[in-house]
């Protein structure tokens, strides 16, 4: 989605584990590896922009891994969310900035099928926390997924 405000956008990130492997993705603009992700839309809330972005882009089905608060389920005017594992700042360009939520999630299947070809990721690797050590990655993207895979690995 392109973005929402012209200064500031609310996005998501998913760090996924699959047993002992963390996905990342090469950014088809950037071309660097990052997690899966994107811009939280107008008409969803953080959980659903992140479920919603790892189906389009890498087309896995996803548990968000983290608590709810204790707030009553019997309300019908709120719900609980999960909440982000971490949440940042991240400068675009000298005009525009996105305040990222990372997630953590699991998954039960490494087949990578993309369901949006706007967002497809053919370039995407499974990595273990060694592959991490080895490859070229931004240092936020290195620690959240070493942060996951100490987390969620089997």
């Amino acid at each position: 989605m392109p973005h929402i405000h012209e200064k500031i956008d609310f996005t998501v990130e998913t760090f996924i584990v699959y047993k002992n492997k963390v996905l990342l993705r090469k950014h088809d603009k950037l071309g660097i590896w990052l997690s899966v992700g994107g811009h939280i839309e107008l008409h969803e809330d953080p959980n659903e922009a992140a479920i919603r972005e790892v189906r389009e882009e890498v087309g896995l089905e996803i548990e968000l891994v983290g608590n709810k608060g204790e707030y009553p389920t019997d309300d019908p005017m709120y719900t609980e969310l999960i909440g982000p594992r971490y949440l940042g700042r991240n400068r675009i360009s000298g005009t525009h900035e996105h305040i990222p939520l990372v997630y953590f999630a699991r998954t039960k299947s490494d087949i990578i099928n993309a369901q949006y070809e706007g967002d497809r990721s053919d370039d995407c690797v499974w990595a273990t926390l060694e592959d991490l050590e080895k490859m070229d990655l931004v240092p936020n993207v290195r620690f959240y997924a070493k942060e996951a895979l100490k987390e969620l690995s089997e």
